[in-house]
């Protein structure tokens, strides 16, 4: 418990208080050199002969009877009338009592807020077991630059007109959240197949066979093209259900790992230099980097692959 801010003594200054009387000092003597009243040290010690050393601490400052508490029926009412998403002034018409009660009450129970009264649904996190079971993809759109913009030097005039886009394409192993990705001038089929075939032959590279794929609805992942390279390859492709973004949250949350630490982690003189630094920052994501829901330990440590293959592949 936190002492008081204007208390005088602390527990080990009422054991010295105590000390000193029990030495033979009077407790006049004892109150007056510990900067207390004598009847502040008379029910220190009293407290110290009644408890020992556990009288000398902090106690609660709330009463042992709240003759005027609110009964427990009249809070069980409250409760019920608010889960049937009653306001809280209505709730005080009804039962009796006045708003701030019901306020207070409703905090207490941790009802305040309408949403408390169905909490969101716990998170269900999957894992497949085995490199290659799924594979996550998606895709990112980054504007082109020329020069550094508004943001970094300030001056809004500095600015790419018609630079265009680039789309990274991202995939992740759900398993060993191993990531692969490439900067392809656009989000169309063809692209997505040429990363497709880009990404498989990445992870074929670690002894890994890509055996499912999940994708949003985009109409890349759609196309007719797209799914015969799926059919090709022998991937069975799976879609995230409409407005359901978390069901591909892997993709996402290394979307956001992209974007924080390298599109915008420095200050590129343009995109071209920026994308350059893409494989180095890839590299060092899948080899170096701790992954905390892999125990902190980086993706590539769960493609159980040879020791002479991983010192080729690393070099």
């Amino acid at each position: 418990m936190n002492i008081h801010q204007n208390a005088r003594l602390t527990p080990k200054g009422r054991a010295l208080l105590v000390r000193r009387i029990l030495a033979g000092e009077t407790v006049q003597a004892a109150a007056a050199a510990c900067g207390v009243s004598p009847r502040t040290a008379r029910r220190w010690l009293a407290r110290y002969r009644a408890e020992g050393e556990a009288g000398l601490r902090d106690r609660c400052s709330r009463p042992h009877c709240s003759p005027r508490q609110t009964p427990q029926a009249v809070v069980e009412r409250l409760i019920a009338l608010r889960r049937q998403r009653w306001s809280g002034r209505r709730i005080a018409e009804e039962v009796g009592v006045s708003p701030a009660t019901v306020s207070r009450i409703l905090r207490r129970n941790g009802l305040s807020r309408l949403r408390d009264l169905e909490p969101a649904e716990p998170i269900r996190r999957y894992e497949h077991r085995a490199p290659g079971d799924l594979l996550h993809l998606d895709i990112k759109r980054l504007g082109r630059f020329t020069r550094r913009g508004h943001r970094i030097t300030g001056d809004r005039s500095c600015r790419s007109r018609g630079a265009g886009w680039e789309f990274v394409h991202v995939a992740v192993d759900d398993h060993s959240r191993v990531a692969f990705s490439l900067i392809l001038p656009d989000e169309r089929a063809h692209s997505a197949v040429v990363f497709l075939r880009a990404a498989v032959a990445y992870y074929a590279s670690f002894g890994v066979r890509i055996r499912r794929l999940l994708t949003d609805n985009g109409s890349c992942y759609r196309s007719r093209v797209f799914r015969q390279a799926c059919r090709e390859l022998g991937i069975r492709q799976g879609f995230t259900r409409p407005y359901t973004p978390q069901t591909n949250g892997k993709a996402e949350r290394f979307i956001q790992t992209v974007l924080r630490e390298w599109a915008y982690a420095r200050s590129y003189r343009s995109s071209k230099q920026r994308a350059n630094h893409l494989l180095p920052w890839l590299h060092d994501y899948n080899w170096h980097r701790p992954h905390a829901s892999l125990g902190y330990n980086p993706p590539i440590s769960r493609i159980p692959t040879s020791r002479n293959n991983l010192l080729r592949l690393h070099s």
